[in-house]
């Protein structure tokens, strides 16, 4: 199994897994005398399979991102961890931008004016920088995803 297909098969678990959690919360509590829509027990076999199947499948995705060289230096676990700083740092510098071009209309010359204390364009300039090396990583590490076989 390819590391994309065992990534792919993880999310479908987590996602199965919140549906189950619905599906149990409408049936493990009915009136009197009613019948659940669904036999809450066997939801729970199903949850039990499912946490076991996840559990599998997050250890060797974990240990196949620690095992593989990224580019030389670096595993894919590294690659993610600076993917992740990136978009952080990105974010970040983006809101900055934002709270720093907020323009003010002033109807008299009396009110209190605000101005800048950073450089608009500078912050935009790192923005794209950050999004650029951004999507180098991420593209480097869907392209190993597909190549690299599960551990």
């Amino acid at each position: 199994m390819k590391l994309a297909e065992a990534l792919a098969e993880r999310s479908d678990c987590q996602v199965r897994l919140s549906e189950l959690q619905m599906r149990l919360g409408r049936s493990a509590r009915v009136q009197e005398g009613e019948q659940p829509a669904e036999d809450a027990a066997e939801l729970m076999g199903e949850v039990e399979r499912l946490f076991d199947r996840l559990l599998y499948l997050i250890i060797a995705i974990n240990r196949t991102n620690a095992n593989t060289v990224f580019d030389g230096r670096k595993t894919i676990s590294d690659a993610i961890a600076e993917r992740d700083m990136l978009g952080k740092r990105r974010d970040l510098i983006a809101k900055v931008a934002e709270a720093a071009s907020v323009r003010q209309d002033r109807s008299t010359k009396s009110e209190v004016k605000f101005v800048a204390t950073l450089s608009v364009a500078q912050l935009q300039r790192q923005i794209d920088q950050i999004a650029k090396r951004y999507r180098e990583v991420d593209t480097r590490l869907q392209e190993l995803n597909w190549k690299t076989e599960l551990v």
